[in-house]
Formats: C-alpha cells, structure tokens, sequence
C-alpha cells in the first residue's frame, strides 16, 4: 500500500452502486458472453449479468503471483475458454480492480485477439499504480488509489 493510499472498507450498498453506474455505460449492442476473471471478479461479473440478463459466464483463472510473493514475467493461464467458445462473440470481461493492470490486459489482449469485441471491467480503477499507463479498462466504477476491501474479502487477511 502507497504512502497516498489508505484501506476503505466498501459495503454491498456501495457495491450495487458501482454494478448500476457500470451497466448504465454498458454499450447499447448485447453482450454474448461474460469472461470473469478470479478470483477477485466472480461476484462483480454475478451482479453484472444478472443486470445485464446474461446467462452464458465463462471463467480466466490467471496467475502472475508466486506462493512466496514473488512475481512472474509472463501469465499463467490455468483456465480459460476455448478459442472457439469466444470467437465471433462479444464479450464483456470483468474483474474487481485494475491495480497493477497485468492481468486484466493480459485477458483483455488474448480476448481481443480471438472475439469479435471484448470490453474490460472493473469497480475500481488505479491509474497511479498502474504499469501500461497508454491503457485503461473500457468501463469502470470509481478511480482511486485506496486498497479497497470488498464485502467478500477476509478482512483480517486483506493486506496490500
């Protein structure tokens, strides 16, 4: 956690705040598909489709973290939809937060590289921690630079 940053704790009636201003940007053409990225996007994309009244949700498992903390150059895919799952759909990929930015462009690049369209995102939005700064997700929330807990995180266990 930065110097500038500080731990805000958000409630659900804060979360279904932030689903309502992401769906009300939402692009007038359906979605085909929602592309959840875990852990931290599972309820995020739940709330999200319900909204949006899609049904077909499909899972990007990615790791760049080690067991130990360290950090690895490129990203582990442990799951992620068949090529032919995604191609000729349009998808909206969705995840918690853009901190770093490394996995959300990590799948929001492998997405775009097969689909027909594919937007990214995200409740919150870190521009001041993020490492591709010429990118940013299609939709998000809020900006901030606080480490913010969720009503699903572990408390006790949410450190930066």
């Amino acid at each position: 956690m930065s110097e500038s940053s500080i731990k805000r704790i958000i409630d659900w009636s804060e979360v279904d705040w932030l689903v309502r201003s992401i769906v009300r940007r939402v692009p007038i053409e359906p979605y085909d598909v929602v592309l959840v990225i875990t852990r931290g996007g599972m309820v995020p994309a739940c709330l999200i489709s319900e909204r949006l009244h899609l049904r077909n949700i499909m899972v990007a498992a990615v790791q760049f973290h080690t067991r130990d903390g360290g950090s690895l150059d490129e990203p582990v895919f442990w799951q992620f939809p068949d090529d032919d799952l995604l191609r000729d759909k349009s998808v909206v990929i969705v995840d918690d937060v853009w901190d770093s930015g490394r996995t959300a462009v990590a799948v929001r690049d492998r997405v775009r590289s097969i689909a027909a369209h594919a937007d990214l995102v995200v409740l919150h939005y870190k521009p001041e921690s993020s490492q591709f700064p010429e990118q940013r997700p299609d939709i998000y929330g809020e900006l901030t630079r606080d480490w913010i807990i969720y009503p699903w995180d572990e408390v006790e266990n949410s450190t930066p």
